[in-house]
């Protein structure tokens, strides 16, 4: 079974993007482990004029995306049991553990969104789930879609190949990834550390543990108080 991705946006030419290059353009075009599909939400406005949007009922600026033009575009996809995403700068914080979640599924239907927004009944009335991927706005949800998408299409069984690579990155563990050298051995009078030059796999661990836990702690408190809250319940 493959993961099926299914776009609702009014810039379908935004796609594929970054999602049709490298390993994961590959695994989608030539080994068909993943699908994309983009509906054009353009294609069902009921308007003469082809508008898709209406004024902020109670006032407001900008414009919102009407209910019944998201139904439509929603309504002609074959759903087939996949989660309903709408990205969203108010949704939930896109995680690496909802992403393995996501695919370990059939795939993703993501709606998404430009000007004010999207009507709210429409959210509600269909299931959808609000996500964000990040504290900042965006002028339309392309390219949190694509984020979204990238970041479970890669770890589909086959797309990148190896499988430990997976679960030594950031997230996987509740800890950030240790940093990478290769040669030259010394750049700019910088150089690689000894101990990952000195083959004693034991202290390669130990080391790499150590940076993994010292970058948390520095750059994302966040995660390393949950990471010490685990432990600590775990009795370790």
């Amino acid at each position: 079974m493959s993961f099926d991705a299914t776009v609702l946006t009014m810039f379908p030419e935004a796609f594929p993007g970054p999602l049709g290059v490298s390993l994961i353009g590959t695994a989608w075009r030539e080994q068909g482990l993943w699908a994309l599909e983009t509906v054009d939400i353009r294609a069902f406005s009921t308007d003469k004029r082809g508008f898709l949007d209406d004024t902020p009922a109670g006032g407001g600026p900008g414009q919102v995306l009407r209910a019944d033009v998201i139904a439509s575009a929603l309504d002609s996809v074959e759903r087939r049991d996949r989660p309903l995403l709408y990205m969203s700068a108010r949704g939930r914080p896109l995680s690496q553990a909802r992403a393995r979640e996501w695919a370990e599924g059939p795939g993703l239907i993501v709606l998404c969104g430009r000007f004010e927004g999207v009507d709210q009944r429409v959210l509600d009335a269909r299931g959808f789930e609000e996500v964000s991927v990040g504290d900042a706005v965006l002028a339309g949800g392309e390219a949190a879609a694509m984020v979204v998408i990238e970041a479970c299409v890669r770890l589909v069984p086959g797309v990148l190949g190896q499988a430990q690579s997976l679960s030594e990155e950031s997230f996987e563990d509740g800890l950030l990834e240790h940093p990478q050298y290769t040669r030259p051995r010394t750049f700019e009078g910088l150089d690689i550390p000894e101990v990952l030059l000195s083959g004693n796999h034991a202290a390669i661990a130990r080391w790499r543990r150590e940076q993994r836990e010292l970058t948390t702690r520095e750059r994302r408190p966040d995660l390393w108080a949950r990471d010490s809250a685990n432990q600590q319940a775990k009795g370790e």
